[in-house]
């Protein structure tokens, strides 16, 4: 018997558990269909909801005031003409790349530990394009007119310029936003069968009924829906490359100092998976507080997350020792210009090192096994993180282009109250679709965590299963 405990002990170290506490499958179901269905919606969530929407009013007013009045409201200069506008462009983007990296790749790699993040990291990869898509739209300065940049049928005589990638950007983003809606809502269709026959509201009955598309979980139904869950999976595969990879060409295309580099796609995409796990642990570690939900998003969950930040952190900061490494290589007097004006001479030497401060010195934090398990610290580093991504863009886009080839063409660029008042207004925008989200659907996939039951407890539930099963083809006939 004690070689038995011990052995376990040993597989718990090797393997930790995916759900803690000693759940069954109706548990589950309750637990986290109940925050939907049953219990009464937090006092904190009106809270938080209130100042969410009042910050996106915000939005609402620099986008009706920006159409009235035009772009020249914004900071934007010459030679500064990509500002704020494609400095949080890039900062949604690279946000929403967790969410399919947590659900695509690591599904086909088997990881079962994504099961309690998928969910709302799906969810922060729809709400981070949506925030994402509104900078370059209005950038255009004629917003009304953006279907000029799909290939339509060519009525007016004016093609769109695929050289651009520019363009390109159009058919990534766009791409990127429909396959994951896809891949987020098929996940959803058995959740929804579940919350149909759970709710006991003739109206949330009838919407969940209409969402789940007759679900009754038969071994036909499982079948179609594991077949087309794989399929997007494997195209949601190298979107995540594609996407940031496509996003980091419109700068290493041209020939400007500090933007033509061949490391920008890899640098890009490392960078945009270590902001989108930044942002899952900024937002999970609150909601398994205030919906008690540790037994699902397990300290293991949290320590896994730390782990793939600090790896993928360390290849951003190689990404930064190699640009100046390139500028310096080169012995081209332009590209030492660029790297001597962003590290040490140009008047934005200080966003530069804040950034080497945020990104590459706070997840040095992370190789200790104390702050990669504690709540805490893992939440500031997150945090600090998030702050040292957006410095990152700010870096590459404004010391790049203040000062170009000519010195004649020099120019200070500062935002205005209405650069800040757009990108405080997305993340208003942002929360105010989370918290709607955890407000009407399940923030945790119930049917996958249900599948780790048999391997997380002892016991198993096996019976519990075949009654499942049985259940389900009593309904199919």
């Amino acid at each position: 018997m004690q070689n038995a405990k011990d052995l376990n002990e040993i597989k718990k170290r090797i393997f930790p558990p995916m759900v803690e506490g000693n759940h069954t499958l109706a548990s589950v179901s309750d637990k986290i269909g109940d925050v939907t269905l049953k219990k009464r919606t937090p006092f904190g969530w009106f809270v938080g909801f209130a100042i969410a929407f009042l910050v996106a009013q915000i939005l609402l007013f620099t986008i009706l005031y920006l159409v009235t009045k035009g772009i020249g409201i914004w900071g934007n200069n010459q030679p500064v003409g990509w500002a704020f506008d494609i400095i949080n462009f890039v900062w949604w983007i690279g946000i929403g790349h967790a969410g399919t990296l947590i659900s695509a790749i690591l599904l086909l790699l088997n990881q079962k530990w994504r099961t309690s993040i998928n969910r709302f990291a799906e969810a922060m990869t729809l709400f981070a394009v949506a925030c994402a898509g509104l900078f370059p739209l209005l950038h255009t300065g004629r917003p009304w007119l953006a279907y000029w940049l799909f290939p339509y049928p060519n009525t007016m005589g004016m093609w769109p310029q695929f050289r651009s990638p520019l363009m390109w950007d159009v058919f990534a983003v766009s791409t990127y936003a429909t396959i994951s809606l896809l891949f987020w809502y098929v996940g959803l269709i058995p959740d929804f069968a579940t919350l149909r026959d759970r709710a006991k509201n003739p109206y949330f009955k009838f919407v969940y009924a209409a969402l789940s598309w007759g679900w009754r979980g038969s071994a036909r139904h499982w079948h179609r829906y594991e077949i087309a869950y794989l399929l997007l999976a494997g195209i949601s595969t190298p979107l995540v490359l594609s996407v940031h990879s496509i996003v980091s060409f419109d700068f290493s295309v041209a020939q400007l100092p500090g933007w033509h580099a061949t490391i920008f796609p890899p640098y890009f995409v490392a960078g945009a998976v270590f902001a989108g796990f930044a942002m899952v642990l900024i937002l999970c570690i609150p909601l398994r507080h205030w919906y008690r939900m540790k037994d699902f998003i397990t300290d293991t969950h949290l320590i896994l997350m730390g782990k793939v930040m600090l790896a993928t952190g360390l290849i951003v900061c190689y990404g930064y020792a190699m640009e100046a490494f390139f500028g310096w290589y080169s012995g081209a007097q332009y590209e030492l210009y660029m790297v001597k004006n962003r590290i040490w001479t140009g008047p934005y030497w200080w966003s530069y090192w804040l950034l080497i401060l945020c990104n590459g010195l706070s997840i040095q934090l992370l190789w200790f096994k104390r702050f990669r398990e504690s709540e805490f610290w893992l939440f500031l580093i997150s945090i600090v993180v998030s702050i040292g991504m957006w410095l990152e863009r700010f870096v590459i886009i404004v010391t790049s282009l203040h000062r170009d080839f000519l010195p004649s063409s020099w120019a200070m660029y500062s935002p205005t109250v209405f650069d800040w008042s757009m990108f405080l207004g997305t993340i208003g925008f942002f929360f105010t679709l989370l918290f709607l989200f955890v407000r009407f659907l399940p923030i945790i996939s119930i049917f996958e965590v249900r599948t780790l039951l048999p391997e997380a407890n002892v016991h198993g539930h096996h019976e519990e299963f075949e009654d499942n099963i049985l259940m389900s083809q009593e309904s199919e006939k």
